[in-house]
């Protein structure tokens, strides 16, 4: 069966959507006797005050989490279920919506303070996104100072030439891509490289991403987050939903990205069913959440249905149904479970 986009046309799209509501994609419960992904949330009424995260609470919410999702007794030992000291850890978030609405900062610094109580190396540890215009708005070079690690951009990093994904499509490059030159006429490259972030220096991957709507990929989320900064030219995918859904789940599933994932975070202390990379808190509701597992697919697919919850609870006219090929296409090459019945949800203590 192949992926779901341009190569199946209107009938592929047209199936992959009744697959979708077959399988119980938009909202039906988990069902544990078929699950094959498994959830670990941690709910705290207090996690967020007017849009602001309590710093205190959302430690203790990820402590839980961490020894819930690796079922030990201290943060200590789960850290050592997932890393080494010798690893360099990269803390994946998403910059481009600012602290409000895109990664929260405080789930991120409370990450990163259990990791260095666990007695991780503090120069081990990289906050990382695709683009400095991003990171430095939302805080994080300023978080990373604080807590003695680093904050890198991918771009800054540079690309590596030996490791790419390629596909038909031409890309009008950039600059900061690697193939972009400025003498050069034509602009164009059929090559998307992996950041040398990525490919020489971190070894072990932290993703952590919002529940945050978008219009081309249903949620701006783990998947799409990894994809957009692990490579650059990335403009050929932008605007199309068809070449996105294939390219998404091919870019993360390679050898430098996706498999070097011991863990995801989703920050679901707030939902913001409408805005993308805008934060417009009046379509935001707190969830008050933070959810932990390996499965990425499986926390964007949750993340999919508090969006496509949340907008039936406040609909807006003419507003078009989210695309979910993409998540459909990942657990076709198997990254991942998208099937909200396979997907068991374990309410920690």
């Amino acid at each position: 069966m192949g992926r779901v986009g341009t190569t199946w046309g209107r009938w592929g799209a047209r199936w992959g959507i009744a697959l979708l509501l077959v399988s119980g994609f938009f909202g039906a419960k988990a069902e544990t006797n078929t699950a094959l992904a498994t959830v670990t949330a941690i709910h705290d009424p207090g996690a967020v005050v007017a849009f602001e995260p309590n710093l205190a609470v959302v430690r203790r919410m990820v402590d839980r989490g961490l020894c819930a999702f690796t079922g030990v007794a201290d943060t200590a030992t789960a850290w050592r279920k997932l890393v080494t000291t010798n690893d360099v850890v990269g803390f994946k978030v998403v910059s481009a919506p600012g602290a409000l609405s895109g990664t929260r900062p405080a789930v991120v610094r409370a990450l990163i303070e259990s990791l260095l109580a666990a007695g991780q190396p503090a120069g081990q540890i990289v906050i990382w996104d695709k683009r400095e215009v991003d990171l430095h708005p939302a805080g994080w070079f300023r978080l990373a100072a604080e807590l003695g690690v680093r904050c890198e951009a991918a771009e800054t990093a540079g690309w590596d030439a030996e490791k790419f994904y390629e596909s038909p499509v031409l890309g009008r490059l950039v600059a900061g891509d690697l193939e972009f030159d400025r003498t050069e006429k034509t602009k164009v490259g059929r090559k998307s490289h992996v950041t040398r972030l990525l490919t020489r220096e971190v070894t072990k991957m932290v993703s952590v991403a919002p529940v945050l709507s978008h219009s081309v990929t249903a949620v701006n989320g783990h998947l799409a987050g990894l994809a957009w900064a692990g490579v650059d030219n990335t403009l050929r995918f932008v605007n199309d939903g068809g070449l996105l859904a294939e390219a998404v789940p091919d870019i993360c599933a390679m050898d430098d990205l996706m498999p070097r994932v011991v863990l995801g975070v989703g920050d679901a202390l707030i939902c913001q069913y409408r805005g993308e990379d805008q934060a417009l808190l009046h379509y935001a509701l707190p969830l008050n959440e933070l959810r932990f597992s390996r499965d990425l697919v499986a926390l964007d697919a949750l993340a999919f249905a508090d969006v496509t919850k949340a907008r039936e609870g406040f609909k807006y006219e003419g507003e078009k149904p989210m695309k979910t090929e993409l998540y459909l296409n990942a657990e076709l090459i198997e990254l991942g479970v998208a099937d909200l019945k396979k997907i068991h949800v374990s309410r920690g203590p």
